[in-house]
């Protein structure tokens, strides 16, 4: 058995993923437990066949399962001018949904 890889797009970053691969991606509109379908699919790898879209490959889909939402570690964003008694400091965390993909299909 080939083992297949898939290079996605999802939230304007791409992921190379194969089956069982857990990735964190920008929050998407899915429950815990849900399911989710990605058909921008960049490019699939079967053994030592290539497969590169123009741009997408056709009938291609990756699908997955939310195993969970939610938000990144807090990293502090602080701006600050010299001699000019200017200080901002503002937390931020990034909200993510962690993914476990199931299945690759290639038509």
């Amino acid at each position: 058995m080939k083992i297949l890889h898939a290079v996605i797009e999802t939230g304007g970053k791409q992921y190379k993923v194969q089956e069982g691969d857990i990735i964190y991606v920008e929050k998407l509109d899915s429950p815990d437990g849900g399911t989710v379908v990605f058909d921008r699919i960049i490019a699939v790898f079967e053994g030592n066949d290539v497969t590169f879209g123009d741009p997408l490959v056709s009938g291609a889909t990756v699908e997955g399962k939310v195993v969970k939402n939610g938000k990144s570690k807090k990293i502090m964003v602080f701006k600050y001018n010299p001699k000019k008694n200017y200080r901002r400091r503002q937390g931020h965390r990034q909200p993510y949904t962690k993914i476990q993909v199931d299945k690759i299909t290639v038509a």
